[in-house]
């Protein structure tokens, strides 16, 4: 069953803004206080409905932050004719304040993380009739905190931290990647403690426990600490949260069609029945705009598309039966589409020259073009990801034997014989298991938002002679400075309206 969060809130009039910003303050006789407000258990609900509200924001999970973590990634590029939006996929950061390549996600994320302080500051003092009730608000808040942050740290790594209800005067201090870190782990351990293991069906879509461990296990991927993420990653495959299973279809993990299945660790909700914008109010859309910004030229704004090495990757390897990896027909469009797998895009024979675009996501088999109003839910971390993170963390701790199965189970759902007999050059070396690993990951996750963090954790955005790899196969890399773009610059007005937030020295 999908729960779509609906909110119609007074409180977000109270204050919303960036940590960062210099706003005035005005009162309203018609917009209740803060003191006024947090009064009920319905405020308290209301306020961590809130939180939620902000995955429909442009600069979030509605739109731009595809942008950082899909197309600057060597999966994706852009030919857009908005040429400064294209530069800032291809590492040509001129205008550090562009707005929907920087400046709307930061504000963004900001303004999520300022209604999860809220929640957190403000909900321990209401009364409620069950304490539980009061202790999954206050975890669901911390998730979602950790969450927005997790991603800050992704795209800018050092960062403000920021963990009381913003004013308009303050100016937070910047804190290392470091700290941030730190804080992220914490939060994603207070939430496990008092997140349920699984909520009940009309309120599906929140965070349980599993998304806390699945959140936990990248947190501590990134930072390499592999023993730490070994253990979140067990709570979810052998642990007390083994409740999780990949399934049949690998196409019902990107339709709206069979939502929130078994193979769903943690995904955001979309809905198209609301066709407003995405500022504040009864109208304001819940749903992605994803498929229309990625949708091939005629049927989308086509902003965004895949590199054809993704084409040619998927066809290195048949099925037992001798045929192509199934997962290529749902994860892109391609001219040989039709031929292949018997499929046109979005209805239309091919015309896109040798051209490729993302799939994933679509509703091409709704519709003949795409629209701003997406109801096809985000899968932010589902099994397939879990199973193969834990074979790299088994390889990386010295098991590499061990870690052969849980690729396999991800190969067998597609009808793909066992990464031994397929690779047997691999054996137990771990520098060959992880390089396959990488593919892996690419086969089974492509165009799902891990590519960018996957480059970073690997280190392949570190050497030049890694970049120089890369740009083989995705030619914006020939831009790509190293000890620079492995992050954003911080958009420049916040710098000028903070005295303790510095701009990237590199930058």
């Amino acid at each position: 069953m999908k729960k779509i969060f609906l909110i119609t809130v007074v409180f977000l009039n109270l204050l919303s803004l960036s940590s960062c910003d210099n706003e005035l303050e005005l009162d309203n006789p018609n917009t209740l206080t803060t003191t006024q407000y947090w009064a009920t258990e319905s405020d308290a609900q209301a306020g961590i409905n809130s939180v939620y509200a902000m995955f429909y924001k442009d600069g979030l999970w509605a739109r731009w932050i595809y942008f950082r973590l899909d197309l600057t990634s060597d999966e994706g590029y852009s030919q857009s004719p908005w040429i400064e939006l294209a530069d800032w996929t291809r590492f040509n950061y001129i205008n550090y304040n562009f707005w929907e390549g920087n400046s709307v996600t930061w504000r963004d994320t900001y303004k999520a993380i300022f209604r999860c302080n809220q929640v957190i500051a403000n909900v321990p003092k209401i009364e409620f009739k069950n304490e539980d009730d009061k202790k999954k608000i206050l975890a669901e808040a911390k998730f979602l905190r950790a969450l927005h942050y997790y991603y800050a740290a992704i795209l800018w790594e050092n960062i403000p931290i920021v963990l009381e209800p913003s004013t308009p005067n303050d100016r937070p201090e910047q804190k290392n990647i470091t700290e941030v870190w730190t804080q992220i782990e914490k939060d994603l351990n207070d939430a496990y403690t008092d997140l349920p293991t699984e909520w009940a069906g009309d309120q599906t879509g929140r965070p349980d426990k599993g998304a806390a461990k699945g959140m936990l296990a990248k947190v501590y991927m990134q930072q390499r600490k592999w023993t730490e993420a070994k253990v979140a990653l067990e709570y979810l495959i052998s642990g007390a949260g083994a409740k999780y299973s990949l399934v049949a279809n690998y196409r019902d993990n990107f339709t709206a069609v069979n939502e929130n299945n078994n193979e769903s660790v943690f995904e955001i909700q979309f809905g198209d029945q609301r066709k407003g914008g995405t500022d504040e109010g009864p109208s304001a859309a819940v749903s992605s705009n994803r498929a229309q910004f990625f949708a091939p030229r005629s049927i989308g704004w086509s902003d965004g598309q895949a590199r054809f090495w993704l084409v040619d990757a998927f066809k290195k390897e048949k099925n037992k039966n001798g045929g192509l990896d199934i997962r290529l027909k749902y994860t892109l469009f391609y001219p040989d589409l039709l031929a292949d797998f018997g499929d046109k895009t979005y209805n239309k024979t091919w015309q896109w020259g040798t051209e490729a675009w993302f799939r994933k996501g679509s509703r091409d088999y709704y519709r003949d073009n795409e629209d701003y109003y997406s109801q096809v839910n985000y899968r932010l971390i589902r099994y397939a990801d879990i199973l193969l993170r834990y074979a790299e963390v088994l390889n990386e701790t010295g098991n590499t034997a061990g870690a052969y199965q849980y690729v396999d189970i991800v190969r067998a759902r597609v009808n793909l014989t066992t990464l031994k007999l397929a690779h047997p050059e691999i054996g137990n070396d771990k520098a060959k298991f992880l390089e396959r690993l990488k593919m892996e990951r690419v086969l089974e996750l492509a165009g799902e938002s891990v590519r960018w963090e996957d480059l970073k954790r690997w280190g392949d955005l570190d050497s030049q002679a890694a970049v120089d790899k890369i740009s083989l196969r995705d030619p914006d890399f020939k831009n790509f400075k190293v000890g620079k773009n492995q992050r954003l610059p911080i958009p420049q007005v916040e710098v000028d309206n903070n005295p303790n937030l510095s701009q990237h020295p590199e930058y």
